[in-house]
């Protein structure tokens, strides 16, 4: 007797209990993620809640509702645009690539080598869009083989990485140039 009233009662909450159920696992789930968001460093942040709106909105991470109706449709950079992207191709084309990631701004190269003993590798970022000689860091790997299985791989800091950062300065430099020649 009594499982059929307890069957009656489930029939009736049946979909009441789904939504419970579905917010309790959905809670669960939640809570599992940690606390901590990934590259959430308050330290990164000012303490003043102004500048922080104003860092957000500089950073593309937020609006205003007074810009809400507005015309303007935002300002995309693509990776064609981009004189500095652009050289930095050009001037490692003859490597092959593992990763050009343009929205992380990094490229990074395989191995590349002329005989067996000894390697390259580039790794360049991007740490801003404006044609300077702090706005790209280039690390330049070398492996050094005696045998296959004995090599030993390092970071160079030779003349390479320097004339690997003036040629795509300078190619950056004309690409710019050629644009605003363009534009007029």
């Amino acid at each position: 007797m009594h499982y059929k009233i307890l069957k009656k009662l489930l029939m009736i909450y049946s979909n009441k209990l789904r939504l419970i159920f579905t917010l309790i696992l959905g809670l669960f789930l939640l809570n599992s993620c940690g606390g901590k968001l990934p590259g959430a460093d308050a330290r990164k942040f000012p303490a003043d809640p102004a500048k922080r709106v104003q860092q957000n909105l500089k950073e593309g991470k937020g609006f205003r509702i007074k810009d809400f109706g507005s015309n303007s449709g935002g300002t995309f950079e693509f990776a064609s645009s981009n004189e500095l992207w652009r050289a930095s191709l050009d001037t490692i084309d003859f490597m092959p690539l593992v990763s050009a990631n343009y929205s992380g701004g990094i490229i990074i190269t395989d191995w590349y080598s002329q005989d067996q003993n000894e390697a390259i590798k580039i790794t360049l970022r991007f740490l801003s869009n404006e044609i300077r000689s702090d706005a790209i860091d280039i690390k330049v790997f070398l492996k050094k083989c005696r045998i296959e299985e004995n090599c030993k791989i390092s970071e160079s800091e030779g003349n390479l990485k320097k004339e690997l950062k003036k040629q795509i300065l300078k190619k950056a430099a004309l690409y710019e140039k050629e644009k605003k020649e363009e534009d007029k």
